[in-house]
């Protein structure tokens, strides 16, 4: 008994991420509707894993349970198209170079906005921003930009940042920021030697964040986000999933 409970959740993720997967990919359109025993079925598990999948699908609106006629798949306005785990789940997915310029227009939206914020009230977080900017420099420059460790600081530097505004609705944001992040590395379209512009504005970020500068910190944000927006205008398709 205890194996199976301990078993449970790695199954109950497995099947909620490969459903997911397949809904956020297309291969279950809106309007497709299956029953929670083929689906038990297809993925070989019971329908008490299936029932736990489908209610988080449920939380994230892309699906709806209907007894007597099973579940089916909602329309793509209805989703929670912000959650990090759709967005992750897109980011797979054949759409994929759409959902990274969608979500680079979104941090185009909010960092700048951050940036400034955190310049006004939390110019303390700058020294951290500076051990990071270094960080990422060090690591750039060894042309270690696709490894672990630089992805790891580049998340921390743009969710402190996001943090450090003080809006409570913009650091609701801040996983989005780290999956997008998180996903240009997973798609090999972060650069092993970074940008040396893009390091300098990192760097320039954290220094004008440290000294209360709102107008040069909003400046050298957009810099940041602008370096990438520009990267993604030349690439016209992401390599192919099983070599992301």
């Amino acid at each position: 008994m205890q194996r199976v409970a301990e078993r449970a959740p790695v199954l109950h993720s497995d099947v909620l991420d490969r459903l997911g997967r397949d809904i956020a990919h297309g291969a279950c359109p809106p309007g497709s509707v299956v029953t929670l025993s083929v689906l038990a079925e297809e993925h070989g598990v019971s329908r008490t894993v299936v029932r736990e999948a489908v209610r988080v699908l449920e939380s994230l609106g892309m699906v709806e349970s209907r007894r007597r006629v099973g579940v089916r798949v909602r329309p793509v306005q209805d989703w929670s198209v912000l959650d990090p785990q759709l967005v992750s789940w897109r980011l797979t997915g054949p759409e994929r170079d759409a959902q990274l310029h969608r979500l680079t227009e979104i941090r185009l939206a909010i960092e700048p906005t951050a940036a400034r914020l955190a310049a006004r009230h939390a110019p303390e977080v700058g020294q951290r921003l500076l051990e990071l900017a270094a960080t990422l420099r060090r690591l750039g420059e060894d042309g270690r930009g696709v490894d672990e460790e630089y992805l790891q600081a580049d998340v921390a530097f743009h969710t402190l940042l996001i943090e450090a505004s003080g809006n409570d609705m913009l650091a609701a944001l801040q996983d989005i920021i780290a999956a997008v992040l998180v996903g240009r590395t997973h798609l090999r379209l972060t650069p092993a030697n970074p940008a040396p512009a893009s390091l300098d504005h990192h760097e320039a970020v954290a220094r004008a964040v440290a000294a209360g500068d709102e107008d040069q910190a909003e400046h050298y944000a957009r810099a940041v986000v602008m370096e990438v927006w520009h990267e993604l205008r030349e690439v016209s398709v992401t390599p192919p999933l099983a070599q992301a």
